[in-house]
């Protein structure tokens, strides 16, 4: 029966509002997910493969073991050659330099000794003299052989056949003829005239180097794209190992990509965009109340974005498996605020977002999926501990058994199964326990009142209830029949019954503050006797502000202080009104000064709860109850209801109202024990 005709036409203010919300959700999810292309899973040796079946996303080579790599390089390099270029001038200004030193022979010798050192010296030139330490590192290896470069011919020379500059000293002493004379010429410092004539030739040698290694295979073959790598639950030999890894280094590679990174970028931005606008789209067209309401929104999108900024936490945290995460808690919270069909919704756009994730999505939105249906069929309302509990058992259940078809769709024997997920899947079955405290979290976070706060609110027992029970006590029994009357309505209606009791309990505690002056908590004495009707009539009134501001003292939800500001609407306190008007004829009377402050009903449970209280009310003053009486006082207050426009703001339709008239009729009979009459005895 609302008027939402100008609530249908979306604004450009409405435009932008949607568009930020999409934009920063798409901004902050795209920040949280990985971009570095890396595989986000734990391998050993020897162990199952924990993971679903794992095929080659694209071609990629088989990369040899670094052992195996580094074998075949030390295999190479016994067949490696240094290049040494010999220095002829060396040689020459040695033996010139001699010569020159030694022209007048050497002392105590014969003048022949200078030719037959000079003929040692150019033998051992000949040979070649390199450098200690290079001579000595080469030397280890007495089959090491270098390349020894003369003008444009180079021979494999051992390295046995050459010198080092201490060696070619002893060498020189090898004649006879200067062994004997050795004390003689060791005065001469012969070792002087013997310098290294091999230079390292560091460029022929490196390309040597290069080609000998470059001849060696870094892989040992191709894994083509699609081709099954591992399945799960089978053991990871040391081959499939091999092949994971290299998939890993591939992947590294293809990293360092820039172009490969920004087409994988866009590419993630264009999936997520797409999920929140249609998550968005959904909301505007179907539940468009929603945006009305901040903490709506809030909280739909900041579920949404939490579990996948934990689930992006997860991935990179190799040991810790994302089953692990109770993703169902996302439906059962939707679910107890809000309703089933945007429970779904908001828990399907959330796996998929977080799907992109992972390596093998398919499983993984599968099975959380179907946890998320089990979650929003075994939960429809959360009042009691219990549910909760058994919740949890029906959702750990519904994972476990899809997952276990998974898994015998894909073994060849149960001894192949791997049921270290049954344990995630257990461990999550029971992280859905913390829903129930983290319920509380919600309420206070997004300003919503859960079915169990309703619940201990509505306690008798409760400060407020029980103050009422003792200082009003009327007020309080009439406050209990609206609640039973009005949530039979909501029940008949689909309405939301535990909130209607709740609220029809508390919408009189206005009364407390002057409870004398209304009629079910007086006994024979009526204070309005000495009032005038505008006076009465302002108190009457008052029981709402007071009622208002009672609420905001305990701290009672705004869904109860709406219930207290509606329940009258913006009607008057008809009584004081149509005596002051008989009374008055002839003057204008100020409706002002006996309309209630409002504003109408604008929800199906608070039109239940103005439709009880109004009849309950008025049910005491028949003078006797009959099924023709109460159906006809029923009829005429509820029709005066709505041609007066109370529900006009409000989505309730007419077969909600037939339905209401129907339910009170038939408690009120109840509650006034209505009998057929019988016939009296003819004489």
């Amino acid at each position: 029966m609302s008027s939402t005709l100008h609530k249908d036409d979306i604004t450009w203010r409405d435009i932008l509002i949607r568009s930020a919300i999409i934009l920063i959700s798409v901004l902050i999810v795209v920040w949280a997910l990985p971009h570095d292309n890396r595989s986000y899973f734990h391998v050993e040796e020897g162990k199952p493969w924990k993971y679903a079946d794992f095929t080659a996303p694209f071609d990629f080579p088989i990369y040899k073991s670094d052992l195996a790599i580094s074998e075949e390089r030390d295999s190479a390099m016994r067949h490696y050659e240094p290049y040494y270029s010999i220095n002829k001038e060396t040689e020459l200004r040695m033996v010139k330099k001699f010569r020159t030193d030694y022209a007048d022979g050497i002392p105590g010798l014969p003048k022949s000794f200078i030719g037959i050192i000079s003929n040692r010296l150019h033998s051992l030139y000949q040979q070649g003299i390199m450098e200690q330490e290079e001579y000595n590192k080469l030397r280890k290896d007495t089959s090491q052989m270098i390349r020894v470069v003369s003008g444009k011919e180079a021979a494999s020379v051992s390295i046995l056949e050459v010198y080092s500059s201490k060696t070619a000293y002893e060498q020189l002493f090898s004649e006879d003829q200067l062994s004997i004379n050795r004390p003689i010429l060791q005065k001469c410092n012969l070792n002087s005239y013997i310098m290294p004539n091999l230079i390292y030739d560091r460029v022929r040698s490196e390309t040597s180097k290069n080609d000998l290694l470059s001849g060696i295979a870094l892989a040992s073959g191709l894994v083509q794209k699609g081709q099954k790598i591992v399945g799960r639950g089978e053991i990871v030999t040391e081959k499939t190992y091999r092949i994971i890894e290299s998939f890993k280094r591939e992947n590294e590679l293809r990293n360092e990509d820039v172009a490969h990174n920004q087409i994988s970028l866009l590419g993630q931005i264009l999936y997520v965009t797409i999920l929140m606008v249609s998550f968005t789209l959904y909301l505007t067209l179907y539940r468009k109340d929603y945006f009305e309401k901040p903490r709506s929104i809030a909280m739909l999108y900041t579920l949404i974005l939490f579990f996948v900024l934990l689930t992006a936490l997860f991935m990179r945290n190799t040991l810790v498996h994302v089953y692990i995460l109770p993703y169902a808690m996302v439906p059962i919270f939707i679910r107890v605020f809000m309703d089933s069909r945007t429970a779904f919704m908001t828990h399907t756009i959330m796996i998929l977002v977080s799907a992109i994730m992972l390596q093998h999505p398919y499983e993984f939105v599968v099975i959380q999926t179907i946890a998320g249906l089990a979650a929003i069929t075994s939960l429809r309302e959360l009042s009691q501990r219990s549910q909760l509990f058994k919740s949890a058992i029906i959702i750990t259940l519904a994972s476990m058994i899809t997952n276990l078809a998974f898994d015998w769709m894909r073994a060849d024997g149960l001894a192949q199964i791997d049921y270290s997920t049954y344990n995630y899947l257990i461990a999550n079955g029971v992280a859905l326990l913390f829903a129930y405290p983290l319920l509380y979290l919600i309420e206070k976070a997004f300003g919503f009142t859960s079915d169990i706060t309703l619940i201990e609110l509505s306690n008798t027992n409760s400060e407020l209830l029980r103050q009422m029970s003792e200082i009003a006590p009327g007020t309080f029994n009439h406050s209990i029949q609206v609640a039973n009357l009005a949530g039979e309505i909501a029940n008949k209606i689909g309405a939301k019954a535990q909130l209607v009791r709740t609220g029809a309990l508390y919408h009189d505690i206005g009364k407390l503050s002057n409870p004398i002056y209304y009629t079910e908590n007086q006994s024979s004495i009526d204070p309005h006797e000495t009032l005038t009707d505008v006076e009465s009539a302002q108190i009457i009134i008052s029981h709402v502000t007071e009622g208002l501001k009672m609420a905001d003292k305990y701290n009672l939800p705004k869904v109860i202080r709406d219930f207290i500001a509606t329940h009258h609407g913006l009607g008057k306190a008809k009584f004081f009104y149509i005596r002051y008007h008989n009374e008055h004829p002839d003057e204008p009377v100020d409706d002002l000064l006996f309309t209630y402050p409002g504003p109408n009903p604008f929800t199906r449970e608070q039109a239940c709860l103005m439709m009880a209280d109004t009849v309950e009310a008025a049910s005491r003053s028949l003078p006797d109850y009959t099924e023709q009486s109460i159906r006809s006082l029923v009829e005429r207050l509820v029709d005066t209801q709505v041609a007066e426009g109370y529900f006009r703001e409000c989505p309730i339709t007419f077969r909600d109202i037939q339905y209401a008239k129907t339910v009170l009729i038939e408690k009120l009979k109840t509650i006034y024990h209505t009998r057929v009459s019988y016939p009296s005895e003819k004489k």
